[in-house]
């Protein structure tokens, strides 16, 4: 069965007929070209599909892309805008938080919406916004480095 749905994708508006089984990741990808959001454990184990919904953190292989219609979504290519990278974009190449950058998006969207709760997160609050997000390259200490040095540019 087809829905069709009415949704925001990063600052776009976009109507779209989806099937009933289709997940946001899928749509996002394969559809929209949005390749951001990885296609990895597509059991919302690794984080590596992180995107925003409504300003909260979600594996978009987890949600069906007909529930969320009219919602507002955020992908990591919505992070920057024009020219210049956002500033997790930034922090994440200057202090190394990605090796070989798979994970990447996950962790910065997961990033991004902590620090839009918590303007200067300790190290325990950035370790527990992501722990749903796996890596197995940097061994995570790059990576919170990479999220205290977004926050301390942010003012």
């Amino acid at each position: 069965m087809k829905h069709e749905i009415q949704v925001i994708i990063n600052e776009q508006p976009y109507t779209l007929e989806v099937w009933s089984h289709e997940t946001l990741l899928r749509m996002l990808r394969e559809r929209l070209g949005l390749t951001g959001a990885k296609r990895a454990c597509l059991t919302g184990e690794c984080g590596a599909c992180s995107v925003l919904l409504n300003n909260r953190v979600v594996n978009a292989c987890l949600v069906l892309a007909a529930e969320v219609d009219g919602a507002e979504i955020m992908t990591v290519e919505g992070l920057s805008t024009g020219e210049d990278p956002h500033p997790l974009q930034k922090a994440f190449l200057d202090h190394h938080g990605t090796q070989c950058g798979f994970c990447a998006p996950g962790f910065l969207m997961a990033s991004a919406a902590l620090l839009k709760q918590v303007s200067r997160p300790d190290e325990a609050t950035i370790r527990a916004a992501l722990a749903g997000n796996l890596c197995r390259c940097t061994g995570y200490t790059d990576i919170i480095s990479s999220v205290q040095a977004a926050s301390r540019a942010r003012r």
